[in-house]
């Protein structure tokens, strides 16, 4: 039944506990039997080599497990900002989720992200405050934190019975229980007698909060100035899946203590597949809706790709209809069809295989060659296209080459399955400079890429910063400058002789006319003269830089009867400019980008002084509620690094985008090697 399936992702900030609790909720599901440790690289999902050196999760993984009669689909994502499109490409097929917050350190920057990210895709949550057994750990001051900075209305539905390194369990302010655990074991107690008053308060607190925002448990509340744990429960339900409260429950994963009553509010209070609006796609140009029912048409969206030493595994989340193994599908955006050969149920790095999937299954499948991130497989009598996850703009690039010449194939081949496997990264050749530049969400992403290519494919590749396109343009021009092409070698010869004027332009574009009278140079001639000043425009006098922003004007020459010719003139058309050029006063120009900046009201004047060590020039700053925008120019050369310098300076909650503003002049001494 779709009413027994909870598709959720863990979110949180980095080293909050998502893989910790992860495991945590895979023993005592009895999908493991022994609790894999992040630090002894022992976790089912950071299986990954560089996820157990580094510590931290990477790629997000799905497992599958069973509580209570219903099966959990659940997806580790990453807590690293540099991965944030992970996390974006879960949210997009996962109907909810449960928000890890550290008890001492509260919301923390990534937390604020993965919020948004959740706010963006309408994903439910319930959140759970972990570390409850550290030094310093406090639950009123997380809770505090959330409110304050993400602006929900926290549900507290625990107390934690002591505090820190004593911290033994919760009371369970639904039922009036105490939960232990003991050696490991679950213990239900009635509520100490020390704790009686408190947790009767906040129960009371928790009812009130309840019935501002929920009509039936206002009126149970009002007629019995309390309301039952039944009634409560059923609150907490339709305010979690409308998004109008958050439960918030307490625990220690690493040390086991929390999980069961965490599973036990994923079943009572995250959707399932049936309890989520149905989902929208456009079929023959009009949005339809496609119910999660087994029996309606297929539609399922692929959300992740990945290739193995197998074969090519793709995830899809199916959104109705069943599919069964050896099936032709269509893909609805490329209008092709591929071939279902088998259907897996994904744990992890381990697949179980199965015959069919139904709406509501997240399931990984082997055929489609060319299905990618976003592609809409559906039943080809009724197509529908689903909308792809949103994919961010990259915005750290550097230049790869192989070390060795017979890679360069290998490297080409790796990077585009690469690209294939994650839409955030992109790859392109510079047509200016001949690099082969990769682009990505942030240096550790970029560093992760490089080396992934260099263990999977067994290839050395060397990594640098990309060149920055300059351009050189006339500051001060020449006039009546004369050239001569004669060129004499036996037979017929080469002559031309022309005279330019060579000023800046109001613009990029390269401008050229003629004012020459009395047919000193004919028409034909003239075309072969600017012919040849184009050609010039690929080398200028201060760098070998293309030069741009020029007006050249031929205003004379003169002809030989016999050996003037098109190539003569183009010939001195190309070469008069360079003269005229290296005459000139010339300009180097470097590429600028318009950089928009949002940052904590606090981090303002850290963020404008590190735009001002980067040459930028500020023109607009917008203050909103409790951030500001600013928006400034700022060099391209200067903005490598700039992601992880911003993130320092705001502690992780700064973003920017930067786009292309065309090119300024570049002041003396900039290096342009």
């Amino acid at each position: 039944m779709r009413t027994n399936i909870r598709n959720l992702g863990i979110l949180a900030h980095v080293d909050a506990g998502k893989t910790t609790l992860t495991e945590r909720i895979l023993y005592a599901t009895g999908t493991t039997h022994k609790r894999g440790e992040v630090h002894d690289g022992t976790t089912v999902t950071d299986f990954d080599s560089q996820e157990r050196e580094r510590g931290i999760t990477i790629f997000a993984a799905a497992v599958s497990c069973a509580w209570d009669g219903h099966r959990i689909n659940l997806i580790d994502t990453p807590g690293h900002v540099d991965f944030s499109d992970e996390v974006e490409r879960s949210l997009r097929v996962l109907d909810g989720a449960i928000v890890v917050f550290d008890a001492v350190a509260g919301v923390e920057p990534q937390s604020e992200s993965v919020w948004r990210q959740a706010d963006r895709n309408g994903v439910p949550r319930i959140a759970f405050v972990n570390k409850m057994d550290r030094v310093g750990a406090d639950l009123d001051a997380a809770v505090s934190s959330i409110r304050e900075r993400l602006h929900p209305v926290p549900l507290v539905v625990h107390l934690p019975i002591d505090r820190e390194n004593e911290f033994t369990g919760v009371v369970d302010l639904l039922e009036m229980r105490a939960l232990s655990w003991v050696d490991g074991r679950l213990v239900d107690t009635p509520v100490p007698d020390v704790l009686q008053e408190e947790a009767q308060r906040r129960r009371h607190m928790l009812e009130e909060a309840v019935a501002e925002r929920h009509p039936a448990a206002m009126v149970e509340f009002c007629t019995d100035s309390a309301i039952s744990a039944a009634t409560l429960a059923a609150a907490l339900r339709d305010l979690t899946r409308s998004g109008e409260g958050l439960v918030v429950l307490c625990g220690s994963a690493y040390r086991n203590r929390g999980i069961e009553p965490l599973l036990a509010a994923v079943v009572a209070y995250l959707p399932s597949p049936l309890d989520v609006p149905p989902v929208q796609g456009i079929q023959d140009g009009v949005t339809r809706e496609r119910p999660a029912d087994p029996a309606e048409p297929f539609a399922a969206l692929v959300f992740k790709v990945v290739a193995t030493t197998t074969g090519r595994l793709t995830y899809l989340r199916v959104y109705s209809g069943t599919i069964r193994k050896g099936a032709t599908v269509l893909d609805v955006g490329a209008t092709r069809t591929e071939r279902i050969a088998r259907i897996l149920r994904v744990h992890a790095d381990r697949q179980t295989e199965v015959d069919h999937a139904t709406a509501g299954d997240i399931v990984a499948v082997v055929g489609p060659k060319m299905a990618r991130v976003g592609s809409s497989l559906c039943d080809a009598a009724a197509p529908l296209l689903l909308e792809p996850p949103r994919v961010a703009d990259p915005v750290v690039s550097v230049a790869v080459e192989a070390r060795r010449s017979i890679d360069t194939d290998k490297v080409a081949t790796a990077l585009a399955q690469l690209a294939e496997e994650d839409p955030s990264l992109t790859v392109r050749t510079d047509p200016e400079t001949g690099q082969t530049v990769l682009s990505g969400m942030g240096e550790l992403h970029l560093e992760v890429s490089v080396e992934k290519i260099r263990r999977n494919r067994g290839v050395e590749i060397a990594v640098g910063r990309p060149k920055v396109a300059y351009r050189e343009t006339v500051e001060r021009g020449v006039s009546g400058l004369v050239y001569r092409h004669v060129k004499q070698d036996g037979g017929a010869g080469q002559f031309a002789h022309v005279v330019l004027d060579v000023q800046g332009s109001d613009t990029e574009d390269f401008v050229f006319e003629s004012t020459v009278v009395g047919g000193h140079v004919p028409r034909e001639y003239v075309r072969a003269v600017e012919a040849g000043c184009r050609d010039a425009l690929a080398e200028g006098p201060l760098g070998g830089h293309p030069v741009t922003g020029l007006r050249v004007t031929l205003t004379d020459g003169a002809t030989h009867s016999k050996d003037s010719s098109e190539m003569a003139f183009r010939t001195a058309g190309r070469l008069g400019l360079r003269e005229a050029l290296r005459a000139c006063v010339m300009t180097l120009l470097e590429p600028v980008s318009e950089v928009t900046v949002t940052v904590a009201e606090d981090a303002v004047g850290g963020v404008l002084g590190d735009l001002a060590m980067r040459r930028g020039r500020v023109t607009a700053t917008v203050t909103r509620t409790k951030t500001v925008t600013i928006t400034a120019t700022v060099p391209l050369a200067e903005l490598f690094g700039y992601a992880d310098r911003l993130r320092s300076r705001t502690q992780g909650r700064g973003t920017f985008t930067a786009k292309p503003a065309g090119y300024a002049p570049a002041p003396a001494g900039v290096a342009v090697s």
